[in-house]
């Protein structure tokens, strides 16, 4: 093996994705497959756990298979086995964790229990190199996060949501417009068609606090709906899907880019599944056009849930000396770390 050419198999099973991947190097994707289970949790609007549990557990050993026909490699091949070790849902993780477990001890190759949310901002990683320190904006249905990193595998969460994360909110305005589950990209294309008309709040919070709170926000667009009903008056979805998105990113980004100036980072990454919204992505540009900082949006296949990225948060911790034993268990409360 050359050096720095670690060929390392990601598994991820943290909510309703199955996903295999082998990385060569910490950036070279040679396999990356991916089975969604969206058209099960659509008909109950969100994801059930016990569901998602069953579906891993057929996909895993189909996909795991699928992944290593995809490079053209063996077991043999592989010289660690990264899984998400946490957060998630427990009975997802577990499936992922067992498989990893099962591997390790199968093939006797370096099990290494990888954080979610360190994979997600380790996706960037698979389309350019980092440049330390740097900032990344960790935007998902669970996290909402402003994390600096003075270093390779160094994580301080400088700002994080207080109580809905901003994927969440979309998830919940989105079933008060009764659109279907997914709502995150429901929402976006309406806001696309709709004017920024209705006025909603932005929650700021403490002068200088990088935190989040979506909450108020979420509580206002169902009252407004909830008001409009009563009068009987017409309220165009598209222009509050417009208006709700408004509010989201401004906070998002103001936040984002008074940080990134205050730390004076070389980067600022987008990373999590809200990071494939087109709002969001086009005023991070013109936000950060001219800045300082080079601005990181990983394509919208890295942005989502996937087993790529896993591996390649799994290579920096695999070359930090990681080794996790075979008593690793599920952790959905697990702190972001390598």
């Amino acid at each position: 093996m050359e050096t720095n050419q670690e060929i390392i198999l990601g598994i991820e099973t943290s909510c309703d994705e199955t996903a295999v991947a082998i990385v060569k190097g910490g950036k070279e994707v040679v396999a990356n497959v991916v089975a969604s289970q969206i058209e099960s949790h659509k008909r109950f609007g969100g994801v059930v756990p016990e569901i998602a549990s069953r579906h891993h557990v057929e996909q895993m050993t189909l996909i795991l298979k699928e992944a290593l026909e995809e490079a053209n490699l063996s077991m043999d091949d592989i010289d660690g086995i990264a899984v998400t070790e946490g957060p998630g849902l427990v009975g997802a993780l577990l499936i992922g964790v067992n498989t990893a477990k099962a591997l390790a001890f199968a093939h006797q190759k370096p099990l290494i229990g990888t954080h979610h949310i360190a994979g997600h901002i380790y996706a960037n990683q698979l389309m350019t190199d980092l440049t330390y320190p740097l900032l990344a904006l960790v935007v998902s249905g669970g996290h909402t996060e402003l994390v600096y990193m003075e270093a390779e595998g160094e994580f301080k969460v400088i700002g994080e949501t207080r109580d809905d994360a901003a994927g969440e909110a979309y998830d919940k305005v989105a079933r008060t417009l009764q659109l279907p589950y997914p709502g995150g990209p429901h929402i976006d294309r309406l806001a696309q068609e709709g004017e920024e008309s209705i006025d909603l709040p932005r929650a700021w919070l403490e002068k200088g606090s990088y935190d989040f709170s979506f909450s108020g926000l979420k509580s206002a667009v169902i009252n407004t709906v909830h008001n409009a009903k009563q009068r009987n008056v017409e309220l165009k979805p598209e222009d509050l899907a417009a208006s709700f998105q408004a509010s989201v990113v401004e906070v998002l980004v103001t936040k984002t880019l008074r940080a990134a100036e205050e730390y004076g980072v070389n980067q600022v990454l987008l990373a999590g599944g809200v990071a494939a919204n087109s709002g969001l992505r086009n005023a991070l540009k013109e936000a950060f056009d001219g800045s300082g900082a080079e601005l990181v949006i990983p394509p919208l296949h890295y942005c989502t849930d996937n087993a790529a990225m896993i591996a390649a948060a799994g290579t920096i911790a695999y070359r930090k000396g990681k080794r996790s034993s075979l008593q690793l268990n599920a952790n959905p409360g697990l702190e972001l770390g390598i």
